[in-house]
């Protein structure tokens, strides 16, 4: 199948490549996801990686980004062979076709094309014979399941648990049976149509008829086998694949066209549209016909006619993915709050990481403050904001902030509380408190420094409300940054509980694998600038003006101090480096825009098309780092744009230089936001003037209430820089 019709014109479906970042540089790569936006059904061969040689399997379903899958789905030529390692086929990317709404790949071993596409809760599959008579499909859970087959029927059903959760599915084959059986590892079970246990499978030998491709429908449901089924008949009524994959391709392109984009080569737009479609990924709607099952109180629910969405990782999400989301979908991240409120009501606690499962608690933060303030901040309602401040007080003064930690408060919180830092230990001192994570270790300054942010939140959120009290109890708490900055070598530095600093101290490489005894997969560096939400103060904190540029001009030329294989050995997670700025990791996604607070744009305009170009590329190279299901990518598609949230929270947006020379934004509501970047290109990336709907506009700044009842951003831009614009910040 074409992904264009002849004749037929490129839409911004057609610029999404999903093999982009497919090869990591050195953790995980990208997905090349088969699904609709936020949809429960997800789909991508295994196993992940541009550079493997062999697909193993399809998956039923992936139910957390990265992270989760359930059973395998794969069919073969050879004899029947219920021996898992046995079913690879190689393939070559030159047979295969890769869209959001369509997978296409020709399987080299058993000579057997496979044609995949999604639905909300079913996947379709054809599988279609080039050569011999007959092919043998496999499917199998990948943890403890049941499976139960009807040959008359042609229908398999079943559930696999993943996680204490079970994953229900049913499905409907298209072809003529001629064997079957079930089958565990190491076991096989000929004629037999029944089977449960770990990694339990059937077998179905199919005869081949070669302009007759085998078909399979797939529904899946975390409410019950009948809900699955019943996915089926409403999304796959019958057996017209091209035409699903067509409605699924205009569902995409009606998404995408959110934002429209002019100018700029091909690769820009590839690049652009494909990180558009991976912030359409997440949050995932788990709402099967007006219920939900939540594990966070093991109980199905009416959703009362709004969805439920779970699958979300704050600390990742929080600084452009959400925000991006209050522009282009509202009405949904309303239902994204709502369902965090939900969580909360259902576990007695606001969610860090909310996944199918449950809370994960990863990372460190109650960074869902800054998500919920930045949407109430920004106008948007219909949520209850009393339940949702009441859930977030709780975690900031309740919860424990260890990382990775889910639980309450530890001897290490309540000294937090009461002295404004999180305390590091010495160097040889062994660890005493038994909730701290071994790996992960007390990350100290950034829990810091991340619950000074999350605390501010809360006092913007608490002023809203009215709550002059908690705004008051907030505002200075969020003043605790300043706690851990050393004036002597001008970095935020761990400090122990005697209130010493920590000696001794090297801002590149102290804190052992990932910086983790004090910072969070970065190093001194990095944080230094974590203070997203006074960005003033920090000024001041470094020395002022021309102290904090020098500053942030060192961040980008600083060395590694060592040899590169080291430090990367030491932290993985900093990739994507220029200096000591590590791009591909999400605390860095702000730095850049620091210029425009002390009075240098020009710096900000330099430095982002710089990263943009070198680092965002049309290729299995093209995302730098750890993309966490939107978390970098929403950082691309606000700098394309031109400008960026530097604090969620705040309902300010900086400007950058866009990469496109028209931008539009459909706002809803018959509203458009249009930035106009006039003589834009690769070496015009400098802002000689602007205006913002028609005023004169001097600051590289604009308010959310400038632009969401629609408006203009004029920007003419030029190849030098002009100095005086926004200098006076």
């Amino acid at each position: 199948m074409s992904p264009l019709s002849k004749g037929e014109t490129f839409e911004p479906i057609d610029y999404v490549n999903p093999n982009i970042g497919g090869m990591a540089h050195l953790l995980k790569p990208t997905l090349p996801l088969i699904h609709l936006p936020n949809s429960m059904m997800r789909i991508s061969k295994q196993p992940q990686g541009y550079d493997q040689e062999k697909i193993t399997h399809f998956p039923i379903n992936i139910v957390s980004h990265r992270m989760a899958a359930v059973g395998r789905i794969m069919v073969t030529k050879e004899e029947i062979n219920t021996n898992f390692d046995s079913w690879s086929s190689e393939y070559d990317h030159d047979f295969e076709v890769v869209k959001p709404y369509y997978y296409s790949v020709l399987l080299e071993n058993p000579d057997i094309d496979v044609d995949l596409t999604s639905t909300e809760h079913t996947a379709f599959y054809l599988f279609k014979y080039n050569s011999g008579n007959e092919l043998n499909l496999y499917i199998q859970t990948l943890n403890t399941g049941q499976i139960e087959l009807s040959p008359d029927r042609k229908t398999i059903e079943g559930f696999e648990i993943v996680s204490g959760v079970k994953v229900y599915f049913y499905m409907v084959l298209k072809g003529l049976i001629e064997k079957f059986g079930t089958f565990q590892p190491g076991l096989r079970h000929n004629n037999q149509k029944r089977i449960e246990g770990d990694q339990a499978g059937v077998y179905l030998t199919i005869a081949a008829q070669k302009n007759y491709p085998v078909k399979l429908k797939v529904g899946i449901s975390y409410i019950s086998v009948e809900q699955a089924a019943k996915h089926l008949d409403k999304e796959l009524p019958d057996w017209d694949f091209e035409l699903v994959t067509q409605k699924n391709r205009a569902v995409w392109n009606q998404a995408l066209s959110k934002i429209k984009v002019e100018g700029g080569s091909d690769d820009k737009k590839k690049v652009f549209y494909t990180a558009l479609y991976r912030c359409l990924e997440r949050m995932v709607n788990i709402s099967e016909d007006g219920q939900y099952f939540s594990s966070y109180d093991d109980a199905v629910h009416d959703d009362g006619g709004i969805s439920f969405y779970v699958d979300d990782w704050a600390w990742d999400t929080y600084r452009a993915q959400h925000p991006l989301q209050i522009l282009i979908n509202p009405q949904e991240q309303i239902k994204k709050i709502t369902s965090y409120i939900r969580m909360y009501e259902q576990s007695g606690s606001i969610p860090l990481f909310p996944t199918l499962p449950g809370d994960l608690g990863c990372m460190n933060g109650n960074h869902p403050s800054a998500i919920i303030t930045d949407a109430y901040i920004k106008g948007l309602r219909g949520f209850d904001i009393g339940k949702a401040y009441e859930g977030l007080k709780k975690r900031a003064l309740e919860s424990t902030m260890l990382p990775w930690c889910n639980g309450p408060l530890t001897e290490l919180d309540e000294f937090y509380h009461k002295n404004g830092f999180f305390p590091s230990l010495k160097p040889g001192q062994q660890e005493h408190v038994k909730e701290v994570d071994e790996l992960e270790k007390r990350q100290a300054v950034s829990v810091t420094l991340g619950h000074s942010y999350d605390d501010w939140c809360l006092a913007i959120l608490a002023r809203e409300l009215g709550k002059k009290d908690d705004y008051e109890f907030f505002l200075g708490k969020s003043q605790n940054y300043k706690n851990l900055f050393n004036p002597q070598n001008e970095f935020f530095a761990p400090r122990s509980e005697d209130g010493e600093w920590v000696k001794p101290f090297d801002p590149i490489i102290s804190g052992g694998f990932g910086g983790r005894d004090y910072f969070t997969e970065n190093n001194a560096w990095t944080y230094l600038f974590d203070v997203q939400h006074d960005v003033q103060g920090l000024i001041q904190l470094v020395g002022g003006r021309e102290q904090f540029i020098a500053k942030l001009d060192a961040l980008f030329t600083e060395k590694c101090g060592t040899r590169r294989s080291t430090y990367f050995a030491q932290f993985p997670d900093a990739t994507g480096l220029v200096g000591q700025f590590a791009m591909g990791n999400e605390p860095s996604l702000h730095i850049p825009y620091l210029y425009n607070y002390a009075g240098v744009p020009w710096k900000t305009q330099k430095r982002i098309r710089m990263l943009m170009d070198l680092w965002f590329t049309n290729s299995p190279f093209g995302m730098c780092g750890d993309e966490d299901g939107g978390g970098l990518s929403s950082f691309y598609v606000f700098s394309a744009m031109g400008f960026y949230p530097v604090t969620p929270g705040s309902p300010l947006y900086n400007i950058g230089s866009p990469l496109f020379s028209k931008t539009e934004i459909d706002l809803g509501n018959d509203k458009i936001f249009k930035i106009e970047a006039k003589n834009c290109s690769a070496r015009n990336k400098y802002i000689q003037s602007a205006k913002l709907n028609g005023k004169k506009l001097d600051r590289p700044f604009f308010s959310h209430s400038d632009i969401i009842d629609g408006g203009i951003l004029i920007l003419t831009m030029g190849p030098r820089p002009n100095f005086e614009w926004g200098k006076n910040t």
